[in-house]
């Protein structure tokens, strides 16, 4: 079963996340950095379960009410790992540029 990592840009997303969400309330910044860390456990037994991307990626969509997040990651079966590259809202830009 592959394992999960996220990237150094990865925490700084899931960090940028929380400082904004925390401006309105604390308890549900934690509640959605938690929320979005434990919907990408799915990936160690589906791992292929995001929509495809270009550059070989894969997007995971979080779903949150009534918007939510996406997980863009990358599946190295060679390395038995899952690298989570960015992490933003549905209504942000995208992920490349």
């Amino acid at each position: 079963m592959p394992k999960v990592h996220f990237t150094k840009q990865a925490l700084s997303d899931l960090e940028r996340i929380f400082q904004f969400l925390e401006q309105e309330a604390l308890d549900f910044a934690i509640t959605a950095g938690k929320e979005i860390v434990d919907a990408t456990s799915i990936l160690q037994r589906h791992p292929l379960i995001g929509r495809p991307a270009p550059h070989n990626l894969r997007e995971l969509v979080i779903s949150k009410g009534r918007s939510g997040y996406v997980a863009m990651y990358r599946f190295l079966p060679a390395k038995d790992r899952i690298d989570i590259l960015a992490i933003r809202h549905q209504r942000e830009c995208g992920f490349i540029d």
